[in-house]
């Protein structure tokens, strides 16, 4: 049995992008604009997207440095800066990632349980969310392939969504726009942490490098195109919903996309195929990160094991589960929000200080894809 392989837009582009345009835009992007104003709002989108640009064009010129395999950013930065900087970042993208799919399912079941008319208490959203992870988690064990090509279906539902939101019509006008936080605003850098997993999904696309036809070439173009689409959605959305939507039902009201959406139904789907295709990536990807780290014996060798001709990391899929689990168990959005930037920024801040000593001090590292070392500094 001969291994799929993806190209730039498979592969690298379209897993980014579902993760990008995710849980976050759909059901916490007007708690933002609410609470931290228009230019509040611009100013977290663009600090995060620097922080985003900043770490993917890192990764992206590691990546083009030396040959890549399984492992996805782990790989990549162990093979150029060695094993112990690498199996550090990884542990913490890792514990991230694994966080991350809990993220994306109570995303849903907020969503899910508000539209079916279901309660939205922590323990409905638990059940919900336990349930959503034990069906992806067997999805992920079945097929891979399957896995990637019920994306393209989902990244046609987020664009119709948006198209629709964009249509809508809104009985919640303001009167004034407000541009700054007011004082019964929740503080800026709390914000900012609900905020900033938006931005990690540029990551999902870089995870599957084992599986990329041609990674030197996917890996650069797809993660940056994935990120200034990302940005650009998100500009748009920010402003469209600060003009059409009053601040108090933006801070208070999660689903009010559905509520002003030309076709409610859209948003439904493209909130759904959004949230669980995030997590799905989280759990093909995350799982591939530990089980590289084991072969490489930087964690236990029991993770190393996989099955089937494309070496599906099944010990490594079982611990991020009862990791996302954990999350789902916390039962609050913003909370496990909070916990999944902190692990990013960490990963993101060695990723680029590894990057910026690497190519100001290593002769041997020549990436095809070049990049000014202060960037990484930055």
């Amino acid at each position: 049995m001969s291994k799929n392989k993806f190209g730039t837009f498979a592969g690298v582009f379209t897993p980014s992008i579902l993760t990008i345009l995710g849980v976050i835009m759909y059901m916490r992007l007007g708690w933002v604009v609410g609470n931290a104003g228009l230019i509040g709002a611009v100013i977290i989108i663009l600090i995060a997207h620097i922080i985003s640009v900043a770490t993917g064009l890192s990764v992206s010129s590691v990546a083009t440095d030396k040959k890549i395999g399984a492992g996805g950013i782990y790989y990549v930065l162990s093979r150029s800066m060695g094993i112990p900087i690498g199996g550090s970042i990884g542990i913490a993208l890792f514990v991230g990632t694994a966080f991350s799919i809990a993220l994306y399912l109570i995303g849903f079941a907020e969503s899910f349980n508000a539209y079916l008319g279901f309660g939205t208490s922590i323990n409905d959203l638990r059940i919900t969310g336990t349930i959503a992870l034990f069906a992806l988690t067997s999805l992920a064990l079945i097929s891979t392939s399957a896995a990637i090509k019920t994306q393209f279906i989902i990244l046609a539902a987020i664009i119709i969504s948006l198209i629709s939101i964009f249509l809508g019509t809104s009985e919640f006008t303001p009167s004034r726009i407000h541009l700054f936080s007011d004082e019964n605003s929740v503080p800026l850098e709390v914000v900012f942490a609900v905020f900033f997993p938006a931005v990690t999904g540029f990551t999902a696309g870089i995870a599957m490098s084992g599986d990329l036809k041609d990674p030197k070439k996917s890996i650069p173009n797809g993660t940056l195109y994935a990120i200034g689409v990302g940005l650009f959605v998100y500009l748009l959305l920010a402003v469209f919903m600060a003009s059409t939507i009053d601040s108090e039902v933006l801070k208070t009201d999660y689903n009010v996309l559905m509520k002003i959406a030309f076709f409610a139904p859209a948003v439904v789907a493209g909130i759904w195929g959004a949230t669980l295709s995030s997590a799905l990536g989280g759990i093909l990807g995350g799982p591939r990160i530990l089980q590289a780290m084991s072969i490489d014996k930087v964690t236990p060798k029991l993770f190393s094991k996989g099955k089937g001709a494309n070496n599906e990391p099944v010990n490594a899929l079982f611990l991020a589960f009862i990791i996302a689990e954990v999350g789902i168990l916390i039962g609050e959005l913003d909370v496990i929000a909070r916990v999944v930037s902190m692990f990013y920024l960490t990963a993101y801040g060695f990723i680029n200080i590894s990057f910026f000593l690497e190519s100001w001090a290593n002769p041997d590292f020549q990436p095809k894809f070049k990049v000014k070392r202060w960037i990484g500094f930055i």
